[in-house]
């Protein structure tokens, strides 16, 4: 078993110095904590896997293929592997747990 804190995984998350931090990953899935400040720019591309966000905190707007959302804590949101997706207008900073299935990279062509 692996059990996680959302305070342990903070820390890991600034020690990190990135707005991703990954926490778990098997061949089947993977699972990390993604921080966006508020006014901050969501720079990610297309995965390979599906995606699922749990937002924890926060508020801003998702776009995922032709399709915009308002998102805050609570929300759960699925995004199909190769669409195109992206926080904006991040009003205060997010905190977002997100799972990929299969794990995170593992779908991704060699050197790619």
């Amino acid at each position: 078993m692996h059990a996680f804190t959302l305070s342990d995984a903070l820390d890991r998350q600034r020690a990190a110095g990135t707005p991703w931090v990954e926490l778990l990953s098997v061949p089947d899935l993977s699972f990390g904590l993604y921080v966006l400040p508020a006014g901050g720019v969501d720079a990610q591309s297309p995965h390979t896997e599906d995606e699922v966000y749990v937002v924890l905190a926060g508020r801003a707007r998702f776009t995922a293929g032709a399709e915009t959302v308002s998102c805050g804590p609570g929300d759960i949101l699925f995004v199909p592997a190769l669409v195109a997706h992206r926080f904006h207008d991040i009003e205060e900073e997010l905190r977002i747990v997100v799972a990929f299935g299969p794990a995170e990279s593992s779908r991704a062509e060699p050197g790619s």
